[in-house]
């Protein structure tokens, strides 16, 4: 016979019955599983009544969902495994809902070339290359060739050159998308900030740091 590893009484929870609902806790399950003991059926009924009670005060949040009682209810009929014989204002839901998986949703295959300038980008110059050469195309090139620098310098560092960023287009493109000669880039203002998202912690009340790490205030003078 094999010696149990657990020989002072410890109750671990990877050796217990698993959760259906392991936001309501294990002590509701208990409340359920003693529920579904009692003979009458009326008393059965009430005390189911105050479990959903209870389940809400343990998950207030659900009360935020719309028809959150409904709700409450099929959590009760999950955690008693869809086996409950009582008098319900909603009928007991199939098990079959829960249990079917969901659609996985296709993921593309094709890898980003750039991450730092994204997947979008890309697809912007896809549409470039097919654009017939004029004024508006170039104007376009120079919109995103800055909106590429911005990007750039929010995930590298904290300078790049228009040819880096010329190169890249050409690049992206499998070169067939040619930046015109001549086309400038306006030149980076002191004051920009190009943090990356979620971690712009320069700004606060009274006006942000420019680049050279002097605080403005409301006016606009350095402190």
């Amino acid at each position: 016979m094999e010696e149990s590893t657990n020989n002072i009484g410890l109750d671990y929870n990877t050796e217990r019955e698993r959760l259906e609902m392991p936001e309501y806790g294990r002590n509701v399950l208990k409340m359920v599983e003693k529920m579904k003991q009692i003979p009458d059926r009326d008393k059965r009924s009430e005390q189911a009544r105050a479990i959903v009670k209870v389940m809400e005060l343990l998950n207030p949040h659900v009360r935020q969902l719309e028809n959150y009682d409904h709700k409450l209810w099929d959590h009760l009929y999950m955690i008693a495994g869809f086996d409950l014989d009582v008098d319900s204002p909603y009928p007991s839901p199939a098990a079959e809902e829960f249990s079917t998986r969901p659609v996985p949703i296709p993921m593309k295959e094709e890898k980003i070339k750039a991450t730092h300038y994204g997947r979008n980008i890309e697809k912007i110059i896809n549409l470039l290359c097919d654009e017939p050469e004029s004024e508006i195309k170039n104007e376009m090139i120079r919109s995103l060739a800055i909106y590429m620098r911005q990007q750039y310098l929010i995930w590298n560092k904290d300078s790049v050159s228009d040819e880096t960023i010329f190169n890249d287009i050409e690049k992206l493109s499998d070169y067939r998308l040619k930046v015109p000669e001549g086309i400038k880039l306006q030149q980076i203002s002191n004051d920009a900030n190009f943090s990356r998202p979620g971690l712009n912690i320069n700004v606060g009340q009274g006006g942000g740091k420019n680049r050279n790490g002097h605080r403005k205030n409301n006016k606009g003078k350095r402190k």
